[in-house]
């Protein structure tokens, strides 16, 4: 059997690719929906949720992504390859509307073969954390930011273009089935493996019709999407915000980020607290010692952490509905080798005291600090659904960057 086409018959390179992306393509598709349903189910807080149903979840979406990567760069191999070969033609070219229907779903093949993991691809990498891809290279994509809004646009998308690709896939099965089993001609039987005898096709000319027909087809997608709201914004947060009373104090904060960094199945990933007051009085001692005060009041709510945002929300984990802001108030010393803010930090109703080191930048009556602690989540109850490191380490490290100006 050739490896390259002819006009009657496809090679052994096309073939290897059609069997290669139909495999790849009917076990991604499954891991998906077994791993969404569980995704779902995980999120729902009427049913309860095990450290072994979060790990399940994750193994499965690792193996869907990192399917769905080979399928993209075979799509892009047989791509590339079809357009260096001959097109065999249609045995039923004389049939005008089914000729038509073959070519237009062909388009749709390929289309979905690149843009659905494409779509989850990008999708990945604008979320933070979750399952990993396992193929040997990084999590990100150049130019492709993290950003829930990214996130979720390319969800959206992604779930329309599978259900293009479902749609297509299985008017092409069926189309194979009605030439092998209604019209008994040589159609299937010239893909299968180390078949090469098919009848020459009659004589036909391809229009750019079909293509055409197939891009209206992806529009309607989008525009029955759209109209459906899928691509409408939806809060990552699944409660209410705490409004925070504004505070006055010596120093009024200008500005400031507040973040916290977990371990989730080995890989880092970082949210930030998006409103947060810190009432701040403080005197630079001429010698080490108490300086001042700090009271940090922080809303959960505020906290966006990808798309474990929810999650993070829920009663097992912050339970912002109860307990919606966590509390700082600490005493500021001036030690030997910098600045240290010490008291209790309360989250939900567990209370712990804790150390946070910091350095500070005082010029005029400006003032720029950094500082960083280490906490470990089973110490305030977060998580205790998940008693191990398996899937979320306890390690959650607290980064806090400001700038303040001394008031008049």
């Amino acid at each position: 059997m050739a490896a390259t086409n002819s006009f009657s018959s496809y090679g052994s390179v096309t073939k290897s690719f059609h069997w290669l992306t139909a495999l790849l393509i009917f076990t991604a598709l499954p891991l998906g929906w077994f791993a969404n349903n569980l995704a779902h189910a995980i999120y729902d807080p009427s049913i309860p949720t095990t450290e072994a149903d979060i790990a399940q979840a994750a193994r499965l979406f690792s193996l869907h992504k990192t399917v769905g990567i080979a399928v993209f760069f075979v799509a892009l191999a047989r791509i590339l390859w079809a357009a260096t070969q001959t097109k065999p033609g249609l045995l039923n070219a004389e049939n005008k509307p089914e000729a038509f229907a073959a070519e237009t779903v062909h388009w749709l093949l390929y289309g979905s073969l690149v843009l659905v993991p494409l779509s989850g691809w990008v999708h990945h990498a604008a979320a933070e954390g979750f399952a990993p891809i396992l193929w040997p290279f990084g999590q990100n994509l150049p130019l492709v930011p993290k950003s829930p809004e990214l996130a979720e646009l390319t969800a959206s998308l992604h779930w329309l273009f599978i259900l293009v690709l479902a749609g297509s896939l299985g008017l092409h099965i069926a189309g194979a089935l009605k030439h092998h089993v209604i019209d008994n001609d040589s159609t299937l039987r010239r893909m299968l493996p180390g078949r090469s005898d098919a009848p020459e096709p009659p004589a036909q000319h391809h229009s750019p019709v079909p293509a055409a027909a197939a891009l209206v087809v992806w529009v309607a997608v989008l525009a029955g999407g759209w109209y459906a709201g899928a691509f409408s914004h939806h809060s990552a947060a699944s409660t209410d915000t705490a409004e925070l009373a504004e505070v006055q104090s010596q120093w009024q904060v200008q500005d400031g980020t507040l973040s916290i960094t977990i371990a989730q199945l080995g890989s880092p990933v970082t949210g930030t607290f998006a409103d947060w007051t810190a009432a701040i009085d403080f005197d630079e001692p001429a010698e080490p010692g108490l300086a001042g005060t700090v009271d940090v009041e922080i809303a959960i709510g505020s906290l966006s952490i990808g798309t474990v945002t929810d999650q993070a929300m829920g009663a097992d984990f912050f339970d912002s509905g109860q307990f919606p802001t966590a509390q700082f108030d600490a005493d500021i010393y001036k030690t030997d080798l910098g600045y240290e803010a010490r008291g209790p930090l309360t989250i939900r109703d567990k209370t712990i005291d804790i150390v946070l080191p910091f350095s500070l930048e005082l010029q005029d009556d400006d003032a720029t600090m950094a500082g960083t602690v280490d906490l470990n989540r089973m110490d305030f109850d977060v998580g205790t659904s998940q008693p191990t490191e398996d899937s979320l380490g306890f390690g959650v490290q607290v980064t806090v960057e400001l700038t303040a100006t001394r008031r008049e």
